[in-house]
């Protein structure tokens, strides 16, 4: 069976606050959730319709099971979920301040199941003949998760849309023998390996700087595009989103208004609508109008993967943003 969209990396549990504006030494209930950005792409484009899958490992704990019977009740195929022994499935914390501050606890230590990948695990034929592959800059962080990913995109070979999803994340990457944690410079030099085998890579402004040492978007751009892509989208946060093709022409989307709830799972939304549009053959604009619409609405939700809208959510959200637009 081939998919729609295979995504490939983290994966875990979000406890999330059911208290707002109460930092974690005084909230008293949480929630329990699927998460991890491939993971929630990969809910995301099966919420689309589209037939998904996950290529990561849990580890061997109720969490772990968890994980599984959550995609299923998603209709995301676990098939490629492994089982590893070097730690438990990771669990994530957060704190919810509205409208823009939502720190993150990851218990990911001594390494996450997720980046105990190996290049001999891989159904290579399932990343050939998926029509979307989708992996992230965290994949890159560690052995041997880095080996598998980088062998992965070079198998695929641009077969088909290939997104890479830059995902800059300091604290995954390993420290050195000095004791020092590495950093972008060391990062850069497989974020450039990765984006010569991507079509598409997806990035806000921080992580479009690890990747090419631009932080200008239009300047990130299209050093994306000068790295082997042949379309970057740079997110800008409250400036919306500028995308740019393989020809040089430009469009920039203006953010969509909406009352923010926890803003921690709109980029995972913006990725599984991003692969609904590519999957639907529309125009860049339309694309990534849809993909930020869908981003605004997980914003004003709690969850991540419970959240995730449907197509018929999206173009409701898009009409009302359009109107309000006109009125003004």
């Amino acid at each position: 069976m081939s998919f729609a969209v295979l995504t490939v990396g983290r994966v875990g549990v979000d406890v999330y606050p059911l208290q707002t504006g109460v930092g974690l030494a005084d909230v008293t209930s949480f929630g329990k959730y699927l998460g991890g950005s491939p993971t929630n792409v990969a809910v995301a484009a099966a919420r689309y319709g589209h037939t998904a899958a996950v290529i990561t490992k849990t580890g061997r704990d109720p969490f772990g099971d968890f994980v599984r019977s959550a995609l299923e009740g998603y209709g995301v195929d676990s098939r490629f979920i492994g089982t590893s022994d070097i730690a438990p499935t990771p669990v994530t914390f957060c704190e919810i301040f509205p409208p823009d501050d939502f720190p993150l606890y990851f218990y990911r230590l001594p390494k996450a199941p997720d980046l105990d990948i190996r290049e001999r695990e891989l159904d290579l034929a399932a990343v050939r003949d998926a029509r979307i592959f989708w992996v992230t800059g965290t994949g890159l962080s560690e052995e041997p998760s880095r080996s598998a990913t980088l062998a992965a995109l070079a198998h695929r070979a641009k077969s088909g849309p290939t997104v890479f999803d830059l995902d800059w994340r300091p604290t995954f990457w390993p420290r050195d023998v000095g004791g020092y944690r590495l950093g972008p410079a060391e990062a850069r030099t497989y974020y450039t390996e990765a984006l010569r085998h991507t079509t598409v890579a997806v990035g806000n402004l921080d992580e479009c700087e690890v990747a090419t040492g631009e932080r200008e978007p239009y300047a990130a751009a299209k050093a994306l595009l000068a790295a082997g892509v042949e379309l970057a989208v740079v997110k800008q946060g409250p400036k919306g989103v500028l995308a740019m093709d393989g020809d040089g022409s430009v469009c920039e989307v203006p953010p969509v208004p909406v009352n923010v709830v926890n803003g921690l799972g709109a980029g995972d939304a913006f990725g599984g609508a991003l692969c609904h549009g590519l999957l639907s053959g529309w125009d860049t604009r339309r694309t990534v109008s849809f993909a930020n619409a869908a981003g605004a609405i997980v914003a004003s939700r709690l969850s991540c993967s419970d959240a995730m809208p449907t197509e018929a959510e999206v173009e409701a959200k898009l009409r009302d943003s359009n109107d309000s637009e006109r009125e003004v």
